[in-house]
């Protein structure tokens, strides 16, 4: 075999012929982190909307669960709602790949979203905040509060007791205090944001931050949550969002840390009635497994939500939303797939949303390639053989 065999080149494609500038669906259909177009179903769509909506509107805690088999788009709904709501200045947002082992990995992942300097920039918001009640300053953010340290208008040695103090006194946890404080100190903010994400860290290093537990196990997870949320709260958020995705996972753990984990997500909602708003997705039969075995935390999440395998339709909506991308003029999904060929693609995906968009995307190629002003079922057909 030679090199002749191979054809790779990275000159464009010409998608003129179907009425494209380019092919518009992904080769690859994984969820984007910030999803252009929703590919889920009008009932979801609601009741995401109305669990988003209630805790804005009152504050009050919901939670709402989203099933679905593998494919027909819990992940790509998850992200979608959280790009939603991401660039809110009244919430924090993080999500959640997969519970992992139990509760504390939740609580690193949700840590590991927010990120280093956004855990710091809510340090040095409640500073601003103590210094607005404690000094004659008005820092208004954390910007201006970061200016006055820098510049020595307010010095770190005299409001950091204080802040301390309150933050204590706010989250029921002074370990945590501690710690959310020396996030702003350069020779600790490492081993403090280490400490939060439940890294682990040395006993010298927590000694060095006056901190004397070990933020280890679950209970000390959810104890960390519920503090990072009533800070929120003091600070004037609403409170915090939390997308789960493949809680389905739960269920390959022993019994024994099954049951852990259900038990401290259980807690974490107990615990925190207001400003916590907590999002699953999980496979059906998982979830039907949960509802039977754990009522405890089942009976918790307000409402489940199923996706379905798509319509006729429904793909029709989801392949138009796609061609607008891409159309160089106003053109619609029926000048470029007959109704033939959708019913194929609808058919041969069984209304998988995944399989359906990669079907599509490779017959884009293969009918511009040809120089075809549309798709029929022969191009369908070849693909999907």
């Amino acid at each position: 075999m030679t090199t002749d065999n191979f054809k790779i080149t990275d000159e464009q494609r010409d998608y003129s012929s179907l009425g494209l500038d380019e092919n518009p669906f992904p080769y690859s259909p994984v969820p984007s982190d910030d999803p252009e177009i929703y590919c889920g179903q009008d009932h979801v769509a609601n009741a995401v909307s109305d669990t988003v909506s209630s805790v804005l509107s009152t504050g009050k805690s919901k939670h709402l669960v989203i099933t679905g088999k593998y494919g027909n788009g819990k992940s790509h709904t998850l992200k979608y709602a959280r790009s939603l709501v991401r660039d809110r200045e009244d919430v924090l947002v993080g999500y959640v790949a997969q519970p992992g082992e139990g509760f504390l990995d939740v609580y690193h992942e949700f840590m590991y979203d927010l990120g280093f300097d956004r855990v710091q920039e809510l340090a040095y918001e409640f500073l601003a905040h103590v210094a607005r009640k404690q000094t004659e300053t008005n820092p208004m953010g954390a910007p201006s509060m970061k200016s006055l340290i820098d510049e020595g208008d307010i010095l770190l040695s005299e409001l950091v007791p204080k802040a301390i103090q309150l933050l204590s006194d706010v989250t029921k946890f002074a370990d945590f205090a501690r710690a959310i404080v020396h996030m702003v100190y350069e020779d600790t903010n490492l081993y403090a944001w280490q400490w939060l994400t439940a890294e682990g860290i040395r006993y010298e290093q927590r000694k060095e931050m006056e901190i004397h537990s070990a933020l280890d196990d679950d209970t000390m997870g959810v104890r960390a949550f519920t503090a990072l949320k009533r800070m929120l709260l003091e600070l004037g958020y609403t409170g915090a969002f939390v997308f789960v995705d493949e809680f389905e996972s739960v269920a390959r753990l022993s019994p024994k840390n099954e049951q852990a984990t259900l038990n401290s997500l259980r807690h974490l909602m107990d615990q925190n009635s207001s400003g916590l708003s907590m999002m699953f997705g999980c496979a059906p039969e998982v979830w039907q497994d949960i509802m039977s075995e754990y009522h405890a935390f089942s009976e918790r999440i307000g409402r489940e939500v199923s996706l379905q395998p798509m319509t006729e339709e429904h793909l029709k909506e989801l392949v138009d939303s796609y061609v607008d991308l891409a159309a160089g003029e106003e053109i619609s999904v029926s000048d470029i797939f007959e109704e033939d060929s959708l019913q194929l693609i609808l058919q041969s995906s069984q209304g998988n949303v995944r399989q359906a968009l990669s079907i599509c995307s490779y017959t884009v190629d293969d009918a511009a390639e040809r120089g075809q002003e549309n798709i029929d079922t022969e191009i369908i057909q070849e693909v999907i053989s």
